[in-house]
């Protein structure tokens, strides 16, 4: 073979390896798929056919629909265990968390959420690796005229030991205050283990905190528990305290309202010893961002 036939051969036997693959990498024929177009709309269903325009999607309760693919804004495979009861339940975004403490169970890579409680509360979180989180928060009283503040920041790693049943996590709130000299910031150190998957779980945690340069020779105990009940409400619960101190108990009890692109936790935070105060509302808004 001539130096001149070398070239164009080379690129013959290469279409062909390549041709063959990328056919095979575009027929998704019998996956469950999540599609968003380009007006906002969102199907779910099976993909029953596709070729180089179109894909004819099989959708519970409105049968076969053709959809051109240049009016597809999004396109996701999804488990086919996510469609319960004729309905899609979407992958938990509010999984990772409970009112404010988290669980060991990580964010995605590239996926986080933006909190607010009460508009004093601020915080945000985004996933580094699917192990690896790291967020921050503030109270912002600069909006009602104080020159200092405090802030903090949040750093988490996630081990899962038995995918989807068992993590094994810890982390920590570093903080400080702007426009004070603080001896060495004050936050928390934890460890914590999740039992369960992010529609279900309990959490049990311990942390030290620390302060002034100093760090509490009592840990302090959390136990958290979520339990998704439907596709777009949770039940939750967090408890807090010293052992060994009377009267140290703590908790929020309440519920989440969290369809896919947003969630509200409203519940009571109260005493565990004080059988004669109702509780204090606790009302936060959080909406979830990046990759989901």
């Amino acid at each position: 073979m001539t130096p001149k036939m070398t070239f164009p051969f080379f690129l013959l036997v290469l279409s062909l390896w390549i041709l063959p693959a990328s056919m095979q990498a575009q027929d998704r024929t019998g996956e469950t798929v999540r599609i968003e177009t380009n007006d906002g709309t969102v199907l779910v269903g099976r993909i029953v056919e596709e070729n180089e325009d179109q894909i004819i999607l099989r959708v519970d309760g409105l049968g076969e629909i053709t959809i051109e693919k240049t009016n597809i804004r999004s396109l996701r495979t999804i488990e086919p265990d996510r469609i319960r009861d004729g309905s899609y339940w979407f992958e938990n975004p509010q999984g990772t968390r409970y009112f404010f403490a988290p669980n060991a169970i990580g964010l995605k890579q590239g996926a986080g959420y933006y909190q607010n409680t009460w508009i004093l509360l601020n915080n945000a979180n985004v996933g580094i690796t699917d192990n690896v989180s790291i967020g921050a928060g503030l109270v912002p009283l600069f909006l009602f005229g104080q020159s200092s503040f405090p802030f903090w920041i949040l750093p988490k790693v996630s081990i899962p030991i038995t995918h989807g049943k068992f993590y094994a996590g810890g982390g920590a709130l570093i903080g400080g205050v702007v426009g004070e000299d603080t001896d060495g910031g004050f936050g928390l150190f934890y460890g914590n283990t999740t039992i369960g998957n992010r529609d279900k779980n309990l959490t049990i945690g311990f942390g030290y905190g620390f302060g002034g340069g100093e760090i509490s020779d009592t840990p302090l105990v959390n136990v958290s528990g979520l339990i998704r009940t439907n596709r777009t409400f949770q039940l939750l619960g967090e408890i807090y305290f010293l052992p060994g101190i009377e009267g140290s108990g703590f908790g929020i009890f309440g519920g989440r309202w969290a369809p896919e692109n947003f969630a509200l936790d409203f519940g009571l935070a109260r005493p565990l010893s004080a059988v004669d105060i109702v509780g204090v509302p606790w009302l936060s808004v959080t909406i979830p961002f990046g990759n989901r």
